[in-house]
């Protein structure tokens, strides 16, 4: 708290984006008591963000222990025929014999990694046959999984495949607007409904303890998500139309009218937070005064119809901008689309909807890109390397990130960029200044 004052920034925040644990959920309690209630949205019912990674890594984890018998097997095997480098051989031998067609190698798992436990049994399943091949060539080989073990796995990898591109998505850097995650959200959960109609008993258990905890945690968030797919123009409440009768059932119209409910709640609180800070909407449509229209009377006399036409606004009746916004057609979907550009050219259409859209689409919904960003000096200093001077480490930490980028292609250039005539060595050698 005492950060926040000193940055000037405890009246602008939005959400908090943390981690799901008792810990952060009475941290946020507590800055909410010291926080105005006038400066949060909706009152502060929307502060609390869970980190949506989190959350599906616990989902995940739920199901894994379900089948974690045949996922043991299967570890198993991989840790015998990576523990030295003459199995590794003779493994690769074997593939060789049998034609397998892939040049993937086995790694090992870390078990409180899922996503790196789907990459080692999509591999490991390739391989399948190898490993029964070995068990007739490899006395001390006595864990090959049983074909129950492996007919889990297949179905598990199958499942967890949307999971994996879910989990990249969150972790991504380069899309960070909030509204790409409640379709997928949405599919997870139509995924693992139809898991719990699996007539395997293992994949039945897996879902049901995924079900639990999905429940528990998206209910709470999964407003704030469909709040940011409304504000998309290629999905607005026709998308929450198309998946709550999924989700919900015979109650899926009373979940739609709540998000329809929060959207309005939300903007006309916007309306009444800028009313009196006009500089935020276009000059050209400003609500004038009494004062502008006493300055101007003699200028302009249609200046008073205009107050009057304001003062009779409110009235019941009366559409407003989520009104015509929610009644325009919907934009055809396109992969790249680029919503914030949209919303800047619409904003003199929708003033009110663009300062929604603006503080909502920049919602972080995961705390996983600011922590790969904030340990990345963790791969500079060691043990056996804690000497460097700060403004030596600050430089080879940019100098790797603009350097990644680069070779990786991106089409978005870094915030700033290395030329070589400002980078000036003094005459202690391990001292860099590098002017961007």
């Amino acid at each position: 708290m005492s950060c926040l004052l000193d940055w000037n920034i405890d009246r602008k925040l939005s959400t908090l984006t943390v981690d799901n644990c008792t810990t952060n959920d009475a941290m946020i309690h507590m800055i909410c008591d010291k926080l105005p209630c006038s400066s949060l949205m909706l009152g502060g019912n929307l502060f609390h963000m869970r980190c949506c990674a989190h959350i599906l890594n616990l989902i995940v984890r739920a199901g894994l222990s379900a089948i974690e018998t045949g996922i043991e097997a299967i570890r198993d095997s991989v840790a015998f025929w990576t523990a030295t480098l003459k199995r590794v051989e003779k493994f690769e031998e074997a593939t060789r014999q049998l034609k397998v067609p892939c040049t993937k190698k086995l790694a090992l798992d870390c078990v409180t990694r899922w996503n790196i436990t789907y990459i080692m049994l999509t591999t490991a399943l390739i391989y399948k046959d190898v490993f029964a091949r070995l068990k007739q060539r490899e006395s001390a080989y006595k864990t090959l999984p049983f074909d129950h073990d492996w007919m889990l796995a297949t179905k598990m990898c199958d499942k967890q495949k949307l999971f994996y591109s879910v989990i990249e998505m969150f972790s991504g850097t380069k899309y960070p607007t909030s509204n790409m995650y409640f379709p997928k959200v949405c599919e997870i959960r139509l995924l693992l409904d139809g898991c719990l109609l699996s007539n395997v008993e293992e994949i039945n258990v897996m879902a049901a303890n995924m079900v639990g905890k999905f429940d528990k945690f998206w209910m709470v968030i999964h407003g704030l998500l469909a709040i940011t797919t409304v504000l998309d123009p290629r999905f607005k409440l026709k998308l929450i139309e198309y998946y709550f009768p999924k989700i919900y059932g015979n109650d899926s119209e009373k979940q739609i009218d709540r998000i329809r409910k929060m959207c309005y709640d939300l903007v006309n609180e916007y309306q009444m937070k800028y009313s009196d800070r006009q500089d935020t909407i276009p000059m050209d449509l400003q609500v004038p005064s009494m004062e502008d229209v006493h300055e101007h009377d003699t200028m302009d006399p249609l200046v008073a119809y205009d107050l009057f036409v304001s003062s009779t606004s409110n009235v019941d009746g009366v559409k407003s901008e989520l009104d015509y916004y929610l009644e325009e057609s919907v934009l055809p979907r396109a992969a790249r689309f680029d919503i914030l550009a949209w919303w800047r050219t619409n904003g003199i259409k929708y003033p009110i909807l663009q300062c929604v859209a603006k503080d909502i689409l920049a919602i972080p919904i995961s705390t996983v890109a600011s922590e790969s960003t904030f340990s990345t000096g963790g791969r500079h200093l060691s043990p056996h390397r804690n000497r460097l001077n700060p403004k030596t480490l600050e430089a080879l930490i940019c100098a790797q990130d603009w350097l990644w980028t680069t070779m990786e292609g991106s089409t978005s250039s870094p915030l700033y960029s290395i030329k070589e005539e400002t980078i000036k060595v003094d005459e202690d050698p391990s001292f860099v200044k590098y002017d961007a």
